[in-house]
């Protein structure tokens, strides 16, 4: 992106109102305007239009979910997973019930039914062979209305039990929905769980969303960027070269039970924030 367009983008909403037609059909294939936090490597890392943008070496971060997916999605890859290599997946499904109408020879029918779900079914006896995810959209809470990015999550890390007030994604939006508050309105820690041998996040809350930014947080739900963040969007071999790459590989071993260690209080939110430094 230049100066330019940078300082334009910063002054004004034209970013929210999309692109028109025109824009699309002219640039084709190539647009990739997504910004995502990837945790590959136990890091925090923000990747924009594919590139590593910026890192946060720390255990932990602050954010706010402003949109998430209904359902998992799972994808299935015949072939084995490699860096940087854009492979299509044989089968995918939005909702991790049915294969996708587009998906040109599903194993089978439906989910439930394939042999690729079956547990075991993974790599080395491991988990399964069509991984489950869930696809979400948050905001840092020191900038709620500036970019919105994709947080994908591995079904490590979406499924499970509570450890010592921390819980994987799914039961902490359960646990949340209990008490009768909505995921947009708490400030959440997302943290690596340390005793697992994959990168895996536990969530728990830190605070109440600040009345004077909850506005903010509802725009951000309904702009362009939070939506295509919750979509699954797959690589097929007829689009152009700038569709997205196979997704990084997450394990999913039976994880141990392990007691947990007390974590420590939590930081400043705006402390927090600061440490999401440029390389």
């Amino acid at each position: 992106m230049s100066n330019a367009l940078a300082t334009i983008i910063q002054n004004s909403d034209i970013v929210e109102l999309g692109l028109d037609d025109d824009t699309k059909a002219v640039a084709g294939g190539s647009i990739n305007a997504t910004k995502r936090i990837s945790i590959e490597g136990r890091v925090f890392r923000k990747i924009v239009a594919g590139k590593e943008q910026s890192v946060n070496t720390q255990n932990e971060m602050p954010i706010i979910f402003v949109k998430m997916a209904h359902d998992a999605s799972r994808t299935f890859y015949a072939s084995s997973y490699k860096k940087g290599i854009k492979v299509a997946p044989t089968c995918w499904s939005s909702d991790s019930k049915t294969p996708d109408a587009d998906v040109t020879n599903p194993p089978a029918s439906s989910c439930a039914e394939c042999p690729n779900s079956v547990k075991g079914s993974g790599q080395g006896g491991q988990g399964t062979a069509c991984r489950l995810s869930w696809r979400t959209a948050v905001v840092l809470p020191g900038d709620p209305g500036g970019d919105v990015y994709q947080l994908v999550l591995p079904a490590t890390s979406a499924f499970g039990k509570e450890e010592n007030g921390r819980w994987p994604f799914r039961p902490y939006i359960q646990m949340l929905a209990n008490n009768n508050v909505s995921a947009g309105r708490v400030v959440t820690k997302m943290e690596f769980d340390i005793n697992s041998p994959v990168p895996r996040l536990l969530f728990s809350p830190m605070a109440a969303v600040p009345g004077d930014i909850r506005d903010a947080i509802t725009r951000q739900s309904k702009s362009p960027a939070a939506e295509n963040a919750i979509k699954l969007t797959v690589y097929k071999p007829e689009a152009s070269a700038e569709q997205p790459e196979q997704p990084e590989s997450v394990p999913e071993p039976s994880m141990r039970q392990t007691k947990m260690p007390t974590a420590e209080k939590a930081e400043d939110v705006s402390e927090i924030v600061k440490k999401w430094s440029k390389k």
